[in-house]
């Protein structure tokens, strides 16, 4: 299935949520899309905790334990986050101990070849910047060699199979190594295989549109998507935000000031 539909979708929904303001709207589109779909939990919209926590609210139907299991997962590589739905799991039957035990058994089912890989290729990524130019572009070269590996053999190393943090408490900060990415001799090949990962719902596309965006800037042309600043030719960012499945400008910075000022 196609997941650019798929986070279209979600944007669609969220605006029906956070910019028109009609939440049990957006719960029934929700529930829908999740359906056909094997939700996500995106970094930015978090849209299936959006969903049951609505849900929740509204005293909608939700699909229970089996959910909030599901979210669970889709939480766990984020540290402690998972603890923040302890009272959401306890209304529902699951308490504190089960949802650790959830996490606990997450962990288990890590890849542990990809997560003793990716722990090396952080540290290696890091080598010699920035003055050893050499070492750095030594090192890219193997880092992007081991990306090739890991498609053919396991497909993109999300949070799921990998986590977020490598051994001895690396952190695996997955969109600056694809970012250096745009200094390999494979980056045009990489990047149409990473557009795939995008298509199939494995590789975020603020992760994708990051590795654009650089790539973009270090060439000194216009950037595609528009992450990091506000591009003054709105239409033509929105346009390209929506072929890999971004939320317009507008949405973004809306988004982003909601979710501040949860925190």
């Amino acid at each position: 299935m196609n997941y650019i539909t798929y986070y279209n979708k979600v944007n669609e929904i969220d605006s029906i949520y956070r910019m028109a303001n009609k939440p049990e709207k957006a719960i029934k589109k929700f529930k829908k899309l999740f359906q056909k779909y094997e939700p996500k939990n995106q970094e930015l919209s978090e849209e299936y905790k959006t969903y049951i926590k609505l849900a929740d609210q509204y005293h909608k139907n939700f699909g229970g334990k089996k959910s909030l299991y599901k979210l669970i997962t889709l939480i766990a590589p984020y540290r402690n986050a998972y603890k923040k739905l302890y009272p959401l799991c306890r209304k529902y039957g699951i308490d504190s101990l089960e949802v650790n035990q959830k996490v606990a058994d997450w962990k288990k089912n890590l890849n542990k070849r990809l997560v003793d890989s990716f722990s090396i290729a952080m540290i290696r990524d890091q080598e010699g910047r920035p003055e050893n130019i050499a070492l750095v572009n030594k090192n890219i070269e193997k880092n992007a060699d081991l990306f090739f590996w890991t498609f053919e053999h396991y497909g993109f190393p999300d949070g799921q199979k990998i986590g977020k943090f490598g051994n001895n408490d690396v952190f695996i900060a997955m969109p600056t190594l694809l970012s250096h990415m745009i200094a390999s001799k494979k980056y045009p090949e990489f990047r149409k295989k990473l557009f795939e990962y995008v298509k199939s719902g494995h590789c975020s596309p603020q992760e994708y549109a990051l590795m654009s965006d650089t790539y973009d800037y270090y060439r000194n042309t216009a950037v595609r998507y528009s992450l990091r600043n506000n591009n003054l030719d709105s239409v033509r960012i929105n346009h390209n935000r929506k072929s890999i499945g971004l939320p317009s400008i507008k949405h973004s910075s809306k988004i982003r000031k909601d979710k501040s000022k949860k925190k």
